[in-house]
């Protein structure tokens, strides 16, 4: 049998125009999917990081941020016998790297909205998509970095003890899967 040579898509045909309308379909769905998750998250007061770009519950307000890190402060040290002076010391170890990350969100969900554009765009440039890929990359690797000093900083203020507990308490609410040993 001999192989029929079909066209590729022309600007415009109907075959575009359904693949365009998938990929549209499949984004909003993906983005109501994670509405949906991040709601009920915010409903059972949410994870202390969803990812490097949404510590603190990932709201762009100052004040929520502030009212679910001291509501994760309080839930993280309620049975190390922490004392007012390591809660209110995590508290603003916490809080100054959610002010930090927070610009780095931002630049995340920027980047979101370029890399929907190019893929809906007539041609898909790949050296632009390659581009926001690697910015994504240097942007995930300064959170990280960030959220690591955050977190020894945190864990310089409590004991030997409190933070055996707290890892303990951490892998009993699945939190640090790969630490258990």
């Amino acid at each position: 049998m001999e192989k029929q040579n079909t066209p590729a898509a022309a600007p415009g045909s109907k075959t575009r125009r359904w693949v365009i309308a998938g990929l549209a379909t499949a984004t909003v769905a993906a983005v109501g999917a994670t509405l949906s998750w991040h709601e009920r998250a915010e409903a059972r007061g949410g994870p202390m990081m969803d990812g490097p770009f949404s510590f603190g519950g990932g709201s762009s307000d100052p004040a929520v941020r502030a009212k679910r890190i001291s509501a994760m402060v309080q839930w993280m040290l309620a049975d190390l016998s922490a004392t007012d002076d390591q809660t209110n010391k995590i508290s603003s170890i916490l809080q100054a790297a959610a002010n930090d990350l927070a610009p780095l969100r931002e630049q995340h969900m920027q980047a979101r909205r370029t890399i929907m554009q190019l893929l809906a765009a007539p041609t898909i440039d790949r050296t632009q998509l390659e581009s926001v890929r690697a910015q994504q990359i240097q942007l995930a690797d300064t959170a990280s970095k960030r959220m690591t000093q955050a977190m020894a900083d945190a864990a310089d203020v409590l004991s030997a003890d409190q933070r055996a507990k707290l890892v303990a308490k951490w892998q009993r609410h699945g939190r640090g899967r790969g630490a258990q040993s």
